[in-house]
């Protein structure tokens, strides 16, 4: 699978009369407009094809559904009051667009040198980000909204799967709510796993579906984590970071850093 091929596939599942479709041979991108709307997304694809290595014909169509639930939302008339239940935060990484495909700037706060915070209103299947004009209309302020996002996200539910390997401890949150990554907002959730560690404790975020909680034992235990944070970065929908960080007092420091340190 190459990537004309991959966009004839991607063009055959979602041909439908209102869409436009643009091939950027040079970035190899595909250009995806919705011609009522007057508004579009980008696909890359050679990142789906890679991710299609992995997952054949889901890859596929999870594209298709991304695209298709984009859309939809792009079309509901989004009030923000009355719905601050559904106001979360999202991680993204520090290169993901400050301003929205209609050029409006989003709301978004610094979170790692890796991270940054975005914030959105979860309408079911798919979620809009929130934008300084939705602020503005709504005569909301960034404290506010920063405050329900926080207090939603630690009521979410938070359930482990644990991994044990060559005598360190994984454990993974991957509930594909859409916020896994988000958790790593909850410094509750940290903290408490923080005194439960007998090593030092480490946290990744690869994708938006994954937040991966570590207690490394030894030198292996680091290796296994950077192994683990580059598949999830390769096969996330919506990948964030392949860099994983130690967790202490608080802070979040990049395990890179860290081990340069230990070798001395």
């Amino acid at each position: 699978m190459d990537e004309i091929k991959m966009k004839r596939l991607i063009e055959e599942k979602i041909a439908r009369e209102n869409l436009n479709l643009a091939y950027d041979n040079e970035k190899k991108e595909l250009r995806v407009v919705d011609s009522k709307l007057e508004k579009g997304i980008t696909l890359s694809l050679p990142k789906i094809v890679a991710k299609y290595k992995d997952k054949n014909e889901a890859a596929v169509d999870e594209v298709v559904y991304t695209v298709e639930e984009t859309f939809k939302a792009m079309k509901m008339n989004v009030e923000l009051t009355g719905k601050e239940k559904n106001i979360f935060p999202v991680i993204r990484s520090t290169s993901f667009p400050t301003e929205s495909a209609e050029g409006r700037a989003l709301v978004y706060e610094e979170h790692t040198a890796e991270t940054r915070i975005y914030f959105a209103l979860d309408l079911g299947n798919s979620y809009r980000l929130i934008d300084e004009k939705m602020m503005i209309e709504e005569k909301w302020d960034a404290s506010k909204l920063k405050q329900m996002a926080s207090f939603n996200v630690r009521s979410l539910k938070s359930p482990m799967k644990k991994d044990s390997v060559a005598g360190n401890d994984f454990y993974f949150i991957n509930t594909k709510d859409g916020y896994d990554a988000s958790r790593i907002l909850n410094r509750t959730l940290l903290n408490d796993f923080h005194e439960e560690v007998t090593g030092d404790m480490a946290v990744a975020v690869p994708h938006q579906d994954v937040l991966i909680l570590a207690d490394l034992k030894n030198e292996k235990g680091y290796d296994i984590l950077g192994q683990m944070c580059m598949h999830f970065f390769t096969n996330g929908k919506i990948p964030i970071t392949v860099m994983p960080f130690l967790y202490e007092n608080g802070d979040f420091e990049p395990i890179f850093v860290f081990a340069s340190k230990r070798s001395k």
